[in-house]
């Protein structure tokens, strides 16, 4: 596995960090790379307990803090009950990420209404429900950050996603609506954008990747999670609280803005 976000420093020491759908690919690593900047994490899954288990023993491995919650991010009962966990567990929440989603890949005029209600609250209303119920401890924090996690067809556009890119591209509005909205509390709210990056696929909410969207970025490569984490880890950090409200791409030139 790249060593990419793992490096050394404790820029975090005394964070607490929520990440949602940290059980494996992205989320994964977003979680190993926070605990390696220090802070504990609560590694949110709504099934996979025994992979989101694994997460957290890779971080203990490590010498972290971390622990499990599966809850399901779009109701909002469970997901207060989660919030509450994690300051009972770890004292505060300095930083949520938002990366639970589910991705379906279909024909427009096969999206059911159902699928595309599935989708839109995987990943947008999942993102409000979380957000608001951290809003306290953010603010409390006096330095709290929101990372949303968007997609890059949501910028750019791709066949068969139109639920995916809908629900990604209201991701990025949500970032910069909340960036002005929570920036009197000095909290920040940026938007990560991953391109084409190496995952586990065939597993549920992983389609496999069309044939058209397999060649590499002009980078040569598809990207690792943990360069995506990388960019999390930056943006909680002290050295980035002047960056707010913005979509940062990490695309290896797959997309430019």
């Amino acid at each position: 596995m790249s060593s990419v976000g793992m490096t050394a420093g404790k820029e975090l020491t005394g964070k607490v960090a929520l990440v949602t759908g940290g059980a494996r690919n992205i989320g994964r690593a977003i979680a190993r790379a926070l605990a390696a900047g220090g802070a504990a994490v609560m590694v949110n899954a709504k099934t996979s307990r025994a992979q989101a288990d694994e997460t957290v023993a890779m971080i203990e491995q490590a010498g972290g803090k971390a622990a499990v919650h599966i809850a399901d991010v779009t109701d909002p009962r469970a997901v207060a009950a989660m919030v509450e966990d994690t300051v009972a567990r770890f004292g505060r929440i300095d930083a949520l990420v938002n990366n639970a989603a589910v991705r379906m890949e279909a024909p427009f005029e096969q999206i059911t209404l159902e699928d595309w209600r599935r989708v839109i609250s995987s990943i947008l209303d999942a993102a409000f429900v979380c957000t608001q119920a951290c809003l306290p401890h953010l603010v409390k924090s006096g330095s709290g950050t929101v990372i949303n996690i968007g997609g890059l067809t949501g910028h750019r556009g791709a066949t068969g996603r139109a639920h995916v890119i809908a629900a990604k591209s209201g991701l990025a509005g949500m970032t910069k609506a909340l960036a002005l909205d929570l920036a009197p509390h000095h909290i920040t709210v940026n938007c990560v954008v991953p391109g084409t990056i190496e995952s586990q696929r065939g597993l549920p909410g992983v389609p496999e990747r069309p044939a058209h969207r397999a060649a590499p970025p002009p980078i040569g490569r598809r990207g690792e999670p943990e360069e995506v984490a990388a960019m999390v880890r930056m943006l909680c950090g002290p050295d980035a609280r002047y960056i707010t409200g913005q979509a940062i791409h990490v695309n290896g030139g797959g997309y430019m803005p």
